[in-house]
């Protein structure tokens, strides 16, 4: 099982974002690592709004969200509060893959303790429905996880004690069970293997290195990713872009557009510009 990740990767500006809130991940029980990634900790207490940004990976997130009553806000946040935690009414939703960035206004005080499932390891916790059904869309959790308890929102966001936050994680999904699926075990490997081989630049030559055809494999990922594997093999494109234009050292983006598979430097800089806003250049530490 890989280790727990510790990089910021998809998130726009993380110094700033991690000046604002307190941000942190934890390990799931053994038994739920088959399909979980990490779950991830947000709390924030601030006196001015402030928007976070996130070009999301392909996973489905689970939150259980609590905000101060009147504020909003979703994906962010600490301050102080010490052990005073938001006094809001707390909600639990399930996050189908974004397919544009993401973006919450935090205000206030909040707390949002998230699930990342693993990328293709959701179906197992909902089998009887295609994760492409849950793409670009929010529910609340009691919709996608039938007999849910009514109070799970307050069990997991409520405590103080962030260490029985992670036990009250681990009780929800322990209980609600994840079915034995070997497609889905493929699927988390296939897509394992596009975010790590960084040579994986078009879906017809990464389908047949697996021995499987372009529409079989994008059936597979229709049914247990909820994104063809094209828009995968983008997404990570841009993930290790905004990694290189976010970092202090010099980009020669011509260089970085060839090692990630562009044709040229312009087509690796409209993709930036569309996906986060602003092209490379822009968003570079040293000329914000």
């Amino acid at each position: 099982m890989a280790a727990l990740r510790r990089d910021t990767r998809g998130i726009v500006d993380p110094d700033e974002l991690l000046t604002r809130v307190r941000f942190r991940r934890h390990e799931p029980a053994e038994p739920l690592r088959r399909y979980v990634e990490n779950y991830w900790f947000i709390d924030w207490d601030l006196a001015e709004p402030y928007a976070s940004h996130v070009v999301p990976h392909p996973s489905v997130n689970l939150t259980f969200e609590l905000y101060d009553d009147g504020d909003s806000g979703g994906g962010g946040g600490h301050g102080g509060g010490g052990d005073e935690g938001p006094t809001g009414t707390p909600v639990g939703v399930v996050t189908g893959v974004a397919l544009g960035p993401f973006t919450r206004k935090l205000t206030g005080r909040g707390r949002v303790c998230g699930v990342k499932f693993r990328s293709g390891g959701f179906r197992p916790y909902a089998p009887d429905t295609p994760v492409l059904q849950w793409t670009g869309r929010e529910l609340p959790v009691g919709d996608v996880f039938t007999g849910a308890p009514a109070d799970a929102a307050l069990a997991v966001t409520g405590p103080s004690d962030e260490h029985a936050r992670v036990a009250a994680l681990d009780a929800f999904l322990l209980a609600r069970g994840a079915a034995d699926d070997p497609q889905a075990d493929l699927a988390m490997d296939l897509v394992d293997r596009i975010r790590t081989d960084t040579t994986v630049h078009r879906v017809g030559g990464f389908a047949a290195a697996q021995g499987l055809s372009v529409r079989s494999l994008q059936r597979l990922f229709s049914a247990y990713v909820g994104v063809g594997p094209k828009w995968i093999i983008l997404r990570h494109r841009i993930h290790q872009a905004l990694e290189r234009a976010g970092s202090d050292a010099a980009v020669s983006w011509a260089a970085l557009a060839a090692d990630l598979g562009y044709a040229d430097q312009a087509h690796l800089v409209r993709d930036f510009t569309a996906t986060v806003g602003v092209p490379p250049t822009a968003y570079a530490p040293r000329n914000r």
